[in-house]
This record gives structure tokens, C-alpha cells and sequence, in this order.
């Protein structure tokens, strides 16, 4: 399972895209796509259309991963072990739905995630 950040999901708008052409690449080799809540709704803070929307939730399958009671555990451990940076929250909340459901995550800011790899954090 591979998780997508916000980046990939914007990325799936933009014909030939590299975001596309990965998501591509990893569903003709039968990998599941997926995005949790939390970047998902950064996407639809937008601005996006209903038919972007529509288009991004084809790809998806409609693969939104909650974030719930485990999610938010991690996320406030990922939080609190790299150094409580203010600009970090969000990608906490995503890293970690994507620990808790022991998926990667694809993102253009690898980066900032790269924080979270010694807790278990996987990359694409």
C-alpha cells in the first residue's frame, strides 16, 4: 500500500505529470493506492474542482484512510520525538496514518518526512 501526500494527489491533475506516471507505474504493478484523511482534506482545501475532485477519487478507488485513536498516538509520539516543530503537525498526522496501516508514503517533500524514518516511517 502506498499512501499518497497532498503533492501526489495535486500532481494527478497535471497530464504527464511525474506524480502521474508513478501513480501509474505503481497500479499497473498491483499496488494499492491510497490517501489518509488528513491529506485528503488538504486537497480539497483546493483550489480544485468537482471534476478534479472525481478524477483524484477514480484513481483512489475511494481509498481515504481515517485517522483515528491509533493515528493520533503516533502522530503526537512522531511529533514530540523530532523536536515539536511548529510547521511539522500535518505531516505528522499523515506519516503516522500511514505507519499505523503499515503503508509508504509518496511525496515531493521527502524531506520533511525523512524526520519520521528511524520510528518506522517507510518512503517510496
Amino acid at each position: 500500500m502506498i499512501h499518497l501526500d497532498t503533492n501526489y494527489l495535486i500532481g494527478l491533475l497535471v497530464r504527464g505529470s511525474r506524480e502521474a506516471a508513478d501513480v501509474d507505474r505503481w497500479l499497473a504493478s498491483g499496488e494499492s493506492i491510497a490517501a489518509s484523511a488528513i491529506a485528503w482534506s488538504d486537497f480539497l482545501n483546493g483550489p480544485v474542482s468537482s471534476s478534479e475532485i472525481a478524477q483524484v477519487e477514480m484513481v483512489l478507488q475511494a481509498q481515504i484512510v481515517s485517522f483515528g485513536k491509533n493515528e493520533s498516538s503516533v502522530a503526537a509520539e512522531l511529533f514530540n520525538k523530532t523536536g515539536r516543530r511548529r510547521g511539522s503537525r500535518f505531516d505528522c498526522l499523515i506519516a503516522a496514518t500511514a505507519m499505523a496501516n503499515q503503508a509508504k508514503i509518496a511525496t515531493l517533500n521527502q524531506a520533511d518526512f525523512k524526520l519520521f524514518i528511524s520510528f518506522g516511517l517507510r518512503l517510496t
